[in-house]
């Protein structure tokens, strides 16, 4: 008999679930597009096998755990410390062409399971549960997955990232495992491996090619991905928040809901995934007054002066920076009372009255009155122990009874879930906010939480950024945490812009941002000129290939121009003047990432048929001539027109630059550009060949 499915599909990719008579739907597909007409029941196909319960126990959206399934967990839950064994009934099913939503229920656990599935702009589809306790005794909630999902048995690779302070998003790629895969945060936040998220990639997929599903958990906190496979030869991929034993206990009628997950599934590669993470994020994205307008290049006056400011010299430098025609300037830590260091004055948000006698009233007025918007850095969720806050508050902190308090920074951190915390920072931010033309807050979190604060430190923080945004909606946000360490899709709700890494080395960035751009989209992505040598790393780059490095991103400067020469000060100011030109393209499009010969890596960022195409040498070539750059995203295009921009670093050596064949346009047929390639002038280390780009009908 055929199947009673339930179907979901995008333009690239299909979910098919089966109805049974009251239990939970089977998984039936989730993969590329397919026409599931016809399909015979699952049980139809399911012969008996060796070693098996009599009764055959397929993989559903909620398998019971303890009764036949072997695999990963829907949900973990105890009662009186014993663990409970739901066996779900479906009471409720409804689809659409948009969603699907189930209710499960288990009359001898009283409990209820909630999943729905639900189409994102862009053609991801975003998976969400919850548990409810319809029971008179208190439950305890150990795991709830956001997403249990079966992965294809042409599975082939994970791909992954980790990463530690200053080197964010180191890229791993592993075999399919033959047992089990973890990747497991319990720092409290994100972590600097980027957000919660991973690929699998089927057998010969890459780039731009190939069938690749991409989740990412929306999630800020410690969170869990695991894939198993199973003796029947398939994969489950799991992903939730990680929650302690006893962190989440559920009284009568209470109810807790996971994180969301976006899962794309492309058939176009890499990028193609990488596409539908990005729209789904920009959906999420609250901009003030409903879309993003011209993403303002900053100044940050972190690297300029760290703690050692006044007044005065801040003043001059933000002159410095309207004259190369910086749009928003950020008045990093040092401003608030008693912080010279970084010891002291966390939690006491009020201007210092030795560096800004007269407060900040008199300094924002003057940096808007040189026609910049005038940002700040904030630090809300934590507090020194040295400062009036935690002198009056110390049972504010977030700690273990009777157990030594560890700082890292000179910091302790304020706990997120205790509503008078909450209450205070509003307070203080909102007297900020409200009293000085404030347009931007940097929100920095310089620590992992240790002891953990779970998932209530994680929501405690989304209300407060909730009720700021409420309160203050032209005020843009942007999420530093010690760089890199909070970017995700969970606060992207909340945020504009994410600091991407405290190391602005260029030849560092180029992986990191790459890595970044794996799951959030570019026009987020904060990316600085720094200083050379730079203050991460020590390695001197020159100001070209730096500029053309942070050019795709959210583009700003991290240093104090009036330390550069005139002739430097001019350069800056004329990149700063090139990305204003083409930061439409940039942001809010589409973006591809490809790899060429000899170690090129490169980037095109656009909208519809225009576009940028970045070509990135951080290494000497090892080739004596460079090969042609397969641009597979033009294999449809009748012909493609490129105009050299620029040619970004390199400029010293033996050899000048030389790009004869560039100089007038250059049009060529889709198909060539796709197969056999742009040719490109030779590129020496560290340095960026910029190109215009235009699909010609």
């Amino acid at each position: 008999m055929s199947a009673a499915l339930v179907q979901l599909h995008s333009r690239e990719a299909s979910l098919v679930l089966e109805a049974r008579e009251g239990a939970p739907p089977l998984w039936r597909h989730l993969g590329a597009r397919v026409d599931a007409a016809g399909l015979a029941a699952l049980a139809d196909g399911r012969t008996p096998a060796s070693f098996s319960l009599d009764e055959d126990v397929p993989f559903s959206t909620a398998p019971p755990a303890g009764l036949g399934w072997f695999g990963l967990p829907a949900v973990t839950v105890r009662r009186d410390g014993r663990s409970l064994v739901p066996v779900w009934h479906c009471t409720a099913l409804h689809a659409d062409a948009a969603r699907i939503s189930l209710v499960l229920e288990d009359a001898a656990t009283a409990l209820r399971l909630e999943r729905r599935f639900a189409l994102a702009p862009g053609g991801a589809f975003l998976l969400d549960a919850s548990l409810t306790n319809l029971g008179t005794q208190p439950v305890s909630l150990d795991h709830l997955a956001s997403a249990l999902l079966p992965l294809s048995a042409h599975s082939a690779q994970v791909v992954s990232w980790h990463g530690r302070h200053n080197a964010e998003l180191v890229e791993a790629v592993e075999p399919m495992p033959r047992q089990i895969w973890r990747r497991e945060g319990r720092c409290g936040l994100t972590g600097h491996g980027g957000a919660p998220a991973l690929l699998v990639l089927e057998e010969s997929a890459g780039d731009h090619a190939g069938q690749v599903l991409a989740l990412q958990l929306a999630w800020s906190g410690d969170s869990v991905l695991a894939i198993e496979r199973d003796d029947e030869g398939c994969w489950q991929l799991g992903a939730g928040a990680a929650l302690a034993p006893g962190e989440v206990v559920l009284g009568q009628g209470e109810s807790w809901s996971a994180p969301q997950a976006i899962v794309a599934v492309s058939t176009h590669g890499r990028n193609g995934a990488m596409a539908q993470q990005h729209a789904a994020v920009r959906a999420r994205l609250d901009w003030p007054d409903g879309r993003m307008r011209p993403r303002p290049v900053h100044l940050n006056s972190w690297e300029a002066c760290y703690f050692d400011h006044d007044a005065q010299r801040i003043l001059a430098l933000a002159e410095s920076a309207a004259a190369i025609g910086i749009e928003r300037f950020v008045l990093d830590d040092g401003w608030f009372k008693g912080r010279s260091d970084d010891t002291a004055g966390l939690g006491d948000w009020t201007a210092d009255p030795v560096k800004y006698p007269e407060g900040l009233g008199p300094l924002a007025r003057q940096v808007t009155a040189l026609g910049m918007e005038f940002g700040l850095w904030v630090e809300p969720e934590m507090v020194n122990p040295d400062s009036d806050l935690y002198r009056a508050h110390p049972d504010w902190a977030l700690v273990l009874p009777g157990r030594e308090r560890p700082t890292a920074r000179n910091q302790l951190v304020l706990d997120m879930a205790r509503v008078e915390v909450r209450d205070y920072l509003f307070a203080r931010l909102d007297a900020l906010l409200g009293a000085l033309p404030i347009s931007y807050l940097k929100w920095d979190h310089n620590r992992d939480l240790a002891p953990a604060g779970g998932a209530a430190q994680v929501r405690g923080n989304y209300d407060l950024l909730a009720r700021l945004r409420a309160a203050h909606p032209a005020v843009e946000i942007e999420s530093c945490a010690g760089g890199g360490g909070r970017s995700d899709a969970g606060i992207a709700q909340f945020t504009h812009r994410f600091w991407t890494s405290d190391n602005i080395d260029a030849v560092s960035r180029v992986p990191i941002q790459r890595g970044f751009l794996a799951f959030l989209p570019p026009e987020v992505m904060g990316a600085h000129v720094g200083a050379s040598p730079a203050h991460a790393t020590g390695r001197s780059q020159s100001l070209a290939f730096r500029a053309a490095v942070a050019i795709p991103g959210h583009f700003g400067v991290e240093l104090d121009p009036r330390r550069l020469s005139g002739a430097e000060r001019d350069e800056l100011a004329g990149w700063i003047a090139f990305h204003k030109q083409w930061r439409h393209l940039l942001h809010g499009g589409w973006t591809q990432l490809g790899q060429g010969n000899d170690g090129l890596v490169w980037q095109a960022a656009g909208q519809g048929d225009e576009f940028l195409l970045f070509a990135i040498r951080t290494a000497p070539a090892l080739d004596r001539r460079p090969q042609p750059l397969r641009l597979p995203f033009l294999a449809d295009a009748a012909a493609c027109t490129f105009e050299l921009l620029r040619i970004a670093g390199g400029e010293h050596g033996h050899a000048a630059h030389s790009a004869p064949l560039f100089a007038a346009p250059v049009r060529l047929a889709g198909s060539w550009l796709a197969r056999a390639g742009l040719p490109l002038p030779p590129l020496k280390a560290e340095s960026v060949a910029i190109f215009h780009g235009k699909v010609q009908a």
